[in-house]
């Protein structure tokens, strides 16, 4: 499987809210919606948390040659 994009998760996360935003969805569906909300926001918080790291490891790399 592969892994998503930051961009796909957040268009992923825009789908869900447009889901939970159905008047006519069941509160069941609502809240297997929310806690794959939840985990898609995880993940892409996780891929944020990585490039700030690789882009430190780039601007450490730079300026301590």
């Amino acid at each position: 499987m592969k892994t998503k994009s930051f961009e796909e998760k957040l268009a992923t996360s825009k789908a869900l809210l447009e889901k939970l935003a159905d008047p006519e969805i069941t509160l069941e569906a609502s809240v297997t919606l929310y806690e794959e909300g939840l985990r898609n926001i995880k993940e892409a918080q996780i891929l944020i948390e990585e490039a700030k790291i690789k882009i430190d490891t780039i601007d450490k790399e730079k300026y301590h040659v």
